[in-house]
């Protein structure tokens, strides 16, 4: 019996999910802003944000023979509690004690020139919002975030952890459950990546918005300075253009030199007339 004792009870997945809304539920009691991570579907995430943590995690061979100790966690609801601020990121894993385990997760925040390359690349690529939260940009902006040292995703790096439990695990399964928790909160917040790495999602819009004004205004303005260069013949020839008549048809004539326009009357009458 001492030797089977050393195991950990079989708990069926079904047990594990009521443990953990019971949990979540028991806390939200105490704290309404407590948010659990709740699955739904097969995939733990589903947007072009989410996909785009999670496969970044899994690049990094520092992670990826460990990460995977979280997945079932983060399935099964596990992760009774996620909240993002800053660039840290606080969170309660339902384990297999009745108290909860403690995990915190610190980003370090983009640097200057990254984000400043990051802004100049996005210029006149997004037309709102919308387009940048739903993932929908082009191509090259997909390569621009996901690019390895120089995007918007963390590098191991640049990602520190702890968690209370006593599993003497680098990362323990309870970490693990929390960084794929964090790709499901961007599924429903995109903006939460950049606040994780201090930087502000709208200057990407912003700067995104003005270089297409100044796209539009450059060609704006090279009409409007042809229309200006045709106004302007007068002053810039010395011609009196006052004194150019239009005929019936709309035909530019000059008039004979030393002689009035002939019928003068007649011809403004004709003017308001077409009027």
């Amino acid at each position: 019996m001492g030797f089977y004792s050393e195991f950990p009870e079989y708990v069926p997945v079904a047990e594990k999910k009521r443990r953990a809304a019971a949990a979540a539920a028991i806390l939200q009691k105490k704290n309404p802003k407590v948010w659990p991570v709740v699955i739904t579907g097969r995939s733990i995430t589903t947007t072009w944000w989410g996909k785009a943590w999670c496969t970044n995690l899994e690049s990094y061979a520092d992670y990826s023979n460990r990460i995977d100790r979280g997945r079932s966690y983060v399935r099964h609801g596990s992760v009774i509690d996620l909240q993002i601020a800053g660039g840290k990121v606080e969170a309660l894993v339902q384990g297999g004690s009745r108290k909860p385990y403690k995990v915190e997760v610190t980003i370090s925040s983009l640097s200057s020139p990254t984000w400043q390359q990051i802004v100049e690349g996005c210029a006149g690529q997004i037309s709102s919002l919308q387009e940048l939260a739903g993932g929908e940009f082009p191509a090259g902006l997909s390569e621009l975030f996901t690019t390895k040292g120089k995007g918007l995703f963390p590098s191991p790096k640049e990602i520190r952890f702890s968690c209370s439990c006593p599993d003497y695990a680098v990362m323990c399964k309870h970490v693990a459950a929390v960084l794929y928790g964090i790709g499901a909160r961007f599924d429903q917040d995109s903006a939460l990546l950049f606040e994780l790495r201090n930087v502000k999602m709208d200057e990407l819009i912003s700067a995104s918005l003005a270089k297409q004004s100044q796209d539009l205004m450059g060609k704006s303005g090279r009409r409007g300075r042809r229309v200006l260069e045709d106004g302007d013949l007068g002053s810039t020839f010395g011609i009196e253009l006052d004194t150019i008549e239009l005929d019936a048809e709309s035909e530019v004539t000059k008039p004979r030199r030393g002689r009035p326009p002939k019928n003068k009357a007649d011809s403004s009458k004709t003017e308001l007339d077409k009027e």
